[in-house]
């Protein structure tokens, strides 16, 4: 599609926005839809651990009454939140790999030269990856209500917007980390690097107070670790209740990654430009 000179230096209407964002979304979408293999794969890992680790964990670990719960609660429970987040901090690293394979084989260079900013543009793919991990999160909220596990009715649609932002940082995280790398191979290395120490040393899997009774050095790092605020972000969301603090972590961590994202894919000052990719 050739844009005509007047059009270029005058800049774009909303509705050209709009079809350029519809059009890297409708990409990814049909992406995910022919990798059926990455949807079973992203619902294998958090049933996993809510089928059989926390089925052997609910007679080891107790949890009190703390909020956003209102009574004791069966470690299947406390463990869903942890699992979402498991859900779209995987979904975040993999669309990052597939950035990595587009611009190896050259796909996403193509996308960059096209007359938008680049900075809409890598957007624009952060959104579309947040949509896709929307489908994920749902498909397991319903497997797992199937399971037992019920929250409030209303609290399905409440969660949403902490979904959305949840997503929109680990994918941010993810896009940042694919500005680090050179070659499909070695993102593999990197995505474990990231992955597990953020998922091991949050409030994933167990409570922080559990954690500062042990380990108050941990306790820190699990404070000062993003995916614990989006973890909890989504807890009190998902049971009609807002977490303040929570919320201005996420956002906060979601503008400086998707910043430092951008200028890491400038052609002029970012990594991208001093690998000469």
């Amino acid at each position: 599609m050739t844009i005509a000179p007047q059009v270029a230096a005058a800049g774009f209407t909303p509705y050209q926005y709009a079809v350029c964002l519809g059009g890297i979304a409708w990409r990814e979408t049909l992406r995910f839809l022919h990798q059926r293999e990455r949807f079973v794969a992203a619902l294998v890992r958090p049933l996993v651990w809510l089928f059989v680790f926390a089925a052997g964990f609910r007679q080891v670990l107790g949890l009190s009454i703390t909020p956003p719960y209102e009574t004791y609660v069966l470690y299947e429970v406390y463990v869903v939140p942890g699992l979402i987040a498991m859900v779209q901090l995987f979904n975040g690293m993999q669309s990052s790999l597939s950035m990595v394979y587009d611009r190896e084989m050259g796909n996403m260079r193509m996308l960059l030269v096209s007359p938008f900013p680049r900075g809409y543009l890598l957007i624009c793919k952060l959104l579309a990856s947040t949509a896709v991990s929307l489908l994920q999160v749902y498909a397991f909220l319903l497997i797992s209500r199937l399971y037992g596990i019920d929250a409030p009715a209303w609290g399905y649609l409440a969660v949403l917007p902490a979904l959305v932002l949840n997503g929109l940082m680990l994918g941010a995280l993810g896009m940042l980390l694919s500005s680090l790398v050179n070659q499909l191979e070695n993102f593999a290395g990197v995505m474990n690097f990231v992955i597990f120490p953020m998922l091991f040393a949050s409030s994933a899997l167990y409570p922080l107070w559990l954690v500062q009774q042990s380990s108050p050095l941990l306790s820190l790092i699990c404070q000062f670790n993003p995916l614990t605020w989006g973890i909890e972000l989504i807890r009190f969301a998902l049971y009609l209740q807002v977490n303040w603090l929570a919320l201005a972590a996420v956002c906060g961590s979601a503008v400086v990654f998707t910043a430092a994202a951008v200028l890491a894919y400038d052609p002029a000052r970012g990594l991208i430009a001093h690998r000469g990719a």
